[in-house]
């Protein structure tokens, strides 16, 4: 049995600035996603993406993962607490960020980032697929050090005790995410994208991969505060907003191989 061990939040003091670890890791894959853009744009010799537009991507991307990701949260997860302490939502150093809110978030900053620089937004798409993981497996990081989004109680020799929660020895799921959503999946992504692949194929993969590995990785993870816990047939909201991403990702990827 392994126990939690109690990492503070904050990384940095500054007097009254308070530098807490949860932002680091949201820098560390924001600047991820910058470094692997550079080398997807020197690989992909007849995209229309330069460094100049992925530094502008960058910025419209984290408006839409914050904005998204946040109200996500909100409306998905904890609609009773936030609104009953709407100045909470504005305090995204503590944690509570949705995924599902963040790709929403995303999904539209690209269309207006699309039409503003005149460029193919399924195109864009597959650009920014393969780049995405690396920031992905950093928030579940932020999620572990934030003792966050803990598991559920297990009797493996690696459960681990989270003390604020109870003395149960519990799956480390934010670990598990990370090594799903994170590494597996940046690592199919961009074995798959090496080769040029029909439009719409590595967001189908993107889809189909993340979809799969969250509804997995949910069978461990506590189901999450708030008023919905375990839905219909014991399905977590998490499942539950995961099987759309397979099922279009699955859709996407089938119309984008037989148009070849």
């Amino acid at each position: 049995m392994l126990v939690y061990p109690n990492i503070n939040p904050v990384a940095l003091q500054l007097g009254p600035l308070a530098i807490h670890w949860y932002g680091l890791m949201y820098m560390a894959g924001f600047l991820s996603f910058i470094w692997l853009g550079r080398k997807r744009i020197i690989a992909l010799k007849d995209t229309q993406m330069s460094n100049k537009l992925l530094d502008d991507l960058l910025f419209y991307g984290v408006l839409g993962v914050i904005a998204g990701g946040r109200l996500g949260e909100v409306l998905f997860y904890n609609p009773d607490y936030y609104f009953a302490h709407p100045l909470k939502i504005l305090a995204v150093w503590e944690g509570g960020m949705s995924f599902h809110g963040g790709f929403i978030g995303v999904l539209l900053a690209m269309v207006v980032f699309a039409r503003q620089y005149q460029l193919h937004w399924l195109e864009l798409m597959d650009f920014i697929a393969p780049l995405v993981p690396p920031g992905l497996a950093f928030g579940r990081l932020g999620n572990f050090i934030n003792g966050e989004l803990w598991g559920r109680p297990t009797d493996l020799p690696w459960g681990m005790v989270f003390p604020k929660v109870d003395n149960l020895p519990r799956h480390p799921s934010q670990l598990y995410e990370f090594g799903l959503e994170g590494v597996l999946l940046f690592a199919l992504l961009w074995l798959y994208a090496k080769k040029p692949r029909p439009t719409g194929a590595v967001s189908g993969l993107f889809l189909i991969g993340y979809g799969s590995f969250r509804f997995l990785g949910e069978f461990t993870r506590n189901p999450d505060d708030g008023i919905f816990g375990l839905m219909t047939f014991g399905v977590s909201m998490g499942q539950w907003l995961s099987l759309p991403m397979v099922l279009a990702g699955l859709i996407m990827m089938s119309w984008s191989l037989n148009r070849t």
